[in-house]
């Protein structure tokens, strides 16, 4: 059990850390690429920032857990 919730604590770290790096890269990509994109009510490097968030915490709470439990094997 005890393993179970630091897999959780980690993952959760990993994402939040991670998802601020996606909020930069949505943010640089959305202001100077994406021009218009429209999301949750708000345009271009705010909503690309967004998904950025959402997308690259989603993505490496995923990578953590499968590695630590890869790791753990």
């Amino acid at each position: 059990m005890l393993s179970y919730l630091f897999h959780v604590f980690v993952s959760m770290i990993g994402g939040v850390v991670l998802g601020v790096i996606g909020m930069v890269v949505g943010a640089w990509f959305g202001g100077n690429f994406a021009t218009e994109v429209v999301f949750n009510g708000v345009r271009v490097y705010e909503a690309t920032s967004q998904i950025g968030f959402i997308l690259f915490s989603l993505v490496s709470a995923v990578m953590t857990w499968r590695y630590m439990e890869k790791k753990k094997r």
